[in-house]
């Protein structure tokens, strides 16, 4: 059977509201606030002068906005980096200096903490990326550098985007200390061009992308990313790797390097659609921890690209879903393991999303729904669903964008975890219903 699942907007859509990725909770602890920016456009171009509000849904008080600070610092798939800080009532996002500080890493940014039990805040030298889920430390890179390579993830510079070298030694990997703000760079773009190097490393810009720590704050993943055309996605080369949380025991487990025809002086970038990038055959993109030696990632290994598990100690990595799984999306598991929450990207022909929930004991996927998308918000305004699990797991909240403005919507999950749960019954979906009919015919 197919069961139905409840859905609502949060907030009176006043304005446009988003929390940003899939990689953390926007959850509190205790499931009652729910951090988000809001904003007073739908889309537009991000220059460093637009301001987002930084706050909380509480969502036991008929979803009032609290706003607890505001940001230049931000964009439309990843906002200001809004998170918890471990399990306390302190949320980190970041900001702007009101004045450059040239003896920084990074002159133009930094981040707030805002501490909601008594309404203090501190500023902290460098911007986050993530942090540690214990809340201790953070892993800090270079947003100027995203400007360059990736502008979706990036924030644009108070005056003069600085000069970068393509993988220079000063650059990297920072990890900052959450109490103190001391920071050290564990890993620079150098150490990375260097270990075990291949030829289209040579000309190509370099950067680093996607990390996450595991549950126990003991390693964390990254994707090196590395290119000679910026301007086009198709050309990015794509290594995942992991490492202990002080820099040392750097491990690689995967490396896409491929010729790359798109490098022709005759070839167009702008043939390439909107998403062709998020489904190539190439790709190795939104990895994140099941486990502290577990790893899910959408990526190519062996010659085919699926919903990979990789074992951090061993290497090998095994498809998850391997006819039901087949197009890349923003997974993460459940704390027991048994469900991962994922979406799709939008359908060429109906712009539609797929949200589900993929039973990792019996194999089957259930959608939880499909949304619309306007095929005009083209790459760096588009609005992902970047499915983000509550802390009781029987909620899941999105963005979206199908009712005409940017808002995050609640969906409730309980039933159907419940229903699949119940011995001897089986759950039949809308997704596996799809997959057997297709090859059955």
């Amino acid at each position: 059977m197919t069961m139905s699942t409840p859905i609502r907007r949060v907030g009176d859509a006043s304005e446009h509201h988003f929390f940003g990725y899939y990689n953390k909770s926007n959850f509190d602890r205790n499931d009652q606030r729910l951090l988000a920016q809001r904003v007073d456009l739908f889309t537009g171009d991000i220059t460093g002068k637009q301001i987002a509000k930084v706050g909380y849904f509480d969502l036991e008080d008929r979803d009032r906005f609290h706003e607890i600070g505001q940001t230049t610092t931000w964009n439309w798939q990843m906002g200001s980096q809004l998170q918890w800080i471990g399990k306390t009532n302190q949320v980190i996002f970041n900001t702007r200096r009101s004045k450059p500080a040239g003896d920084l890493p990074y002159p133009d940014f930094c981040s707030t903490i805002v501490d909601l039990d008594t309404g203090s805040t501190r500023t902290l030298p460098l911007p986050v990326y993530v942090l540690a889920p214990a809340g201790d430390y953070a892993l800090c890179v270079d947003y100027s550098r995203f400007m360059v390579t990736h502008k979706t993830i990036g924030y644009p510079a108070t005056h003069t985007e600085p000069a970068l070298d393509p993988a220079p030694a000063s650059d990297g990997i920072y990890r900052m200390d959450i109490e103190t703000g001391h920071y050290d760079l564990i890993l620079s773009l150098a150490q990375l061009r260097a270990h075990q190097p291949v030829p289209s490393m040579e000309k190509a810009i370099h950067w680093i992308t996607h990390l996450e720590a595991n549950p126990s704050g003991t390693r964390f993943l990254f994707i090196h990313r590395w290119t000679e055309r910026v301007e086009d996605e198709t050309c990015f080369l794509h290594r995942l790797f992991t490492i202990n949380g002080d820099g040392t025991d750097l491990r690689l487990l995967e490396c896409t390097d491929h010729p790359l025809p798109q490098l022709s002086e005759d070839f167009d970038p702008g043939a390439v659609g909107t998403f062709d990038y998020e489904k190539s055959e190439y790709q190795i993109s939104h990895p994140i921890w099941k486990s502290d030696r577990e790893i899910i990632v959408w990526g190519p290994h062996d010659g085919s690209i699926h919903y990979h598990l990789y074992d951090d100690v061993s290497g090998i990595a095994e498809v998850v879903g391997r006819d039901v799984l087949t197009e890349n999306g923003h997974m993460s598991y459940s704390r027991n393991g048994r469900w991962i929450l994922s979406d799709t990207y939008p359908d060429k022909t109906t712009n539609e999303r797929i949200l589900f929930l993929y039973d990792v004991e019996t194999g089957l996927s259930h959608d939880l729904g499909s949304f619309y998308t306007p095929p005009d918000l083209g790459k760096h305004n588009r609005c992902d669903l970047h499915p983000r699990w509550s802390h009781s797991e029987k909620s899941v909240c999105i963005d979206s964008v199908h009712e005409g403005s940017r808002q995050m919507y609640l969906l409730d999950v309980s039933a159907v975890l419940d229903d699949c749960d119940v011995p001897g019954d089986i759950c039949v979906t809308t997704t596996e219903a799809r997959h057997l009919n297709k090859a059955a015919s």
